[in-house]
């Protein structure tokens, strides 16, 4: 069987390092290029804290993707950044496979008309734990019973985006269950504002940043004498790789934008 000829963007970060061992690692996957803005000329092999292999490493994507063959590009950069490689991707017949948050509405729209127009599978993920992924599946069938719902999201203090990714993804699935509601005393009052954390739809969201976390959320749902609590922690970068292999082996198959791995598992 051919190997998936994959391009990581973003190889020194700490997802990415993870994602190019992943790759390297992976029987049925071949690294064949990265894309990273300080290195452009240099070999995979020769940056530092990389895994020993003679694939080319871009600073420009349009340059990558027009002298590498590749099927899969993985972009674990900015939300900026992302939307410019994904864009560039489809353009080139290349499926991405996105771990970066903070796409806008407006952002998913456009690439779900490209991904349309080029007949491509794409795949965008807030989170690509898969026990992060259960845990919003788990929220959206608990919210139709408990509509009252407050979500804390923790994550280190690097983090680009507030509340995250996967944060607004679970409201996102809370909402297609729960009927709305605005949470708290009707006359609540915040004495120092932003205490209640932000209102989506009447439930609230709390973003947590500390050295020393990684990626952790927990969703409360309070009921007349009960609470449930569904939480999941993720203590490294490695737990979110069998969902990045999970999504590469998927959107191979697609010719359609899907955003959130929940829509991939059976």
């Amino acid at each position: 069987m051919e190997k998936i000829k994959i391009v990581v963007a973003g190889p020194r970060g700490r997802m990415g390092r993870e994602a190019v061992k992943l790759v390297h690692e992976t029987g049925e996957f071949e690294l064949v290029a990265a894309l990273d803005r300080k290195h452009g000329g240099m070999l995979v092999k020769d940056i530092e804290g990389l895994p020993a292999i003679d694939a080319p490493v871009y600073s420009d994507i349009e340059e990558c993707l027009s002298l590498v063959r590749a099927d899969v590009l993985i972009d674990l950069t900015t939300p900026e950044v992302g939307m410019k490689h994904t864009v560039a991707a489809l353009n080139h017949g290349v499926r991405p496979v996105v771990g970066t948050t903070g796409f806008s509405k407006e952002d998913i729209q456009e690439l779900e008309a490209l991904t349309a127009e080029k007949d491509l599978g794409c795949i965008i993920a807030p989170n690509f734990a898969v026990g992060a992924i259960l845990m919003m599946k788990f929220s959206q069938m608990a919210a139709k019973y408990f509509p009252d719902v407050e979500i804390i999201e923790m994550h280190h203090d690097q983090k680009l985006d507030a509340p995250s990714g996967t944060a607004v993804k679970t409201a996102d699935l809370i909402m297609e269950t729960r009927t709305k509601k605005t949470q708290g005393h009707p006359s609540e009052k915040e004495t120092l504002a932003g205490a209640r954390g932000a209102n989506i739809d009447g439930m609230r969201i709390h973003s947590v940043r500390l050295p020393g976390l990684v990626a952790h959320q927990q969703v409360m749902f309070g009921s007349d004498g009960q609470m449930l609590t569904l939480r999941h922690d993720s203590f490294n970068r490695a737990s979110f790789m069998s969902g990045v292999k999970l999504a590469v082996e998927n959107v191979m198959k697609m010719n359609v934008l899907v955003y959130g791995l929940e829509n991939i598992l059976e």
